[in-house]
């Protein structure tokens, strides 16, 4: 194979696109069919990341989440809201929650809405109520996501539709510079989101980082019944002939600069 070329490459998918979007997979039901997922609008992502000081406060972020913010959320229209916990560390008091925004305006529009719904500020009484001296929480940092077109939308565990206890892994690939971002991202919409699908990695979401302090990066969430399998499951991916394939494409090679994962458990009140 040729050396990667050190000049940004266009990353032209028109062709690709315009047949993927013609096609239909029918499910085996009359009448009945399953839109390809590059036929779907995109969603954007905000992953927050409450930082708190002690278990007291925890729990009023947490009862705040569960009764003030998600239900304010659903009434919007706003749901499979994701709120998550470190799986081990049981130091690490932070909540990560997962917000899918259909749109750009939904987005814009959320603190708008929340400033006039009556019952979010009823059930936040106690949360807006703790002093600047000693508030709920630090502080929260954000970041805002696009959805692949390979994942345009969250995909639930299975775990989850049958409200079984689930495990996530968090993933943040960074890469050196926006071309070579741009890249990994084309590999994950050109094979490899697909080849976790196959081996039951379970992806939840896949975010290209529009915003956020640690950019150019990429940002997804795996998930499994337990750690043994998702172990399991990284180690067919790792051992599959097309992932081998796909690895050793010059335009991939150097994408990746650093990774970073977290493991965590859903809260009893997660959508995911």
């Amino acid at each position: 194979m040729s050396k990667t070329s050190n000049q940004p490459i266009s990353l032209d998918r028109r062709q690709f696109l315009a047949g993927s979007v013609a096609t239909v997979a029918m499910t085996g039901t009359a009448g009945d069919t399953k839109v390809h997922p590059r036929c779907q609008a995109q969603e954007f992502y905000e992953l927050r990341h409450y930082q708190i000081a002690s278990a007291e406060k925890k729990q009023i972020v947490s009862n705040y989440l569960e009764k003030g913010f998600l239900p304010a959320l659903n009434r919007m229209g706003i749901d499979r809201v994701g709120v998550f916990t470190a799986l081990e560390d049981a130091e690490d008091l932070s909540i990560h929650v997962l917000i899918p925004y259909p749109t750009l305006d939904a987005f814009s529009e959320l603190n708008p809405k929340l400033a006039k719904d009556k019952r979010h500020h009823k059930a936040a009484t106690n949360y807006f109520g703790q002093p600047k001296k000693d508030p709920a929480y630090l502080r929260i940092s954000s970041r805002f996501m696009k959805a692949f077109s390979s994942i345009p939308v969250i995909e639930m565990p299975g775990q989850t539709k049958q409200q079984q206890s689930r495990i996530f892994e968090l993933r943040t690939y960074e890469s050196h510079n926006e071309d070579a971002a741009r890249r990994k991202v084309h590999m994950f919409d050109n094979g490899e989101t697909e080849l976790m699908r196959n081996v039951e990695m379970a992806p939840v979401f896949f975010g290209e980082m529009l915003v956020g302090d640690d950019v150019p990066n990429l940002t997804y969430m795996l998930s499994a019944a337990n750690m043994e399998e998702h172990k399991a499951h990284w180690k067919a991916f790792l051992a599959h002939p097309e992932w081998d394939r796909m690895k050793k494409i010059p335009m991939y090679k150097g994408t990746v600069s650093k990774i970073r994962n977290w493991f965590l458990k859903p809260a009893s009140f997660s959508q995911i």
